[in-house]
């Protein structure tokens, strides 16, 4: 979390969630580019965006390792099964 190559990533993934969030909204809610709501739809596409980042920040391997939903804690012998 703390290179430039994760935050090139990271942008990255924004930016291709906002292109494919920006496409849905477009054919979902219009016939043509005269009927769309831009202001709806850039908005939409911008959340996509931002939670595309909070996903890239959530995943980092930040911390100590600890129990997640696939995870078993260490010690206990099991494996999680995926």
């Amino acid at each position: 979390m703390w290179t430039a190559a994760f935050w090139k990533a990271t942008a990255e993934r924004a930016v291709r969630t906002f292109a494919q969030a920006l496409a849905a909204v477009l054919v979902a809610g219009a016939t043509n580019l005269l009927d769309v709501a831009w202001g709806a739809a850039l908005g939409t596409a911008g959340m996509a965006a931002l939670l595309a980042v909070l996903t890239a920040l959530g995943s980092a391997k930040v911390g100590p390792p600890g129990p997640g939903l696939t995870e078993v804690p260490e010690g206990r012998g099991h494996k999680a099964v995926l």
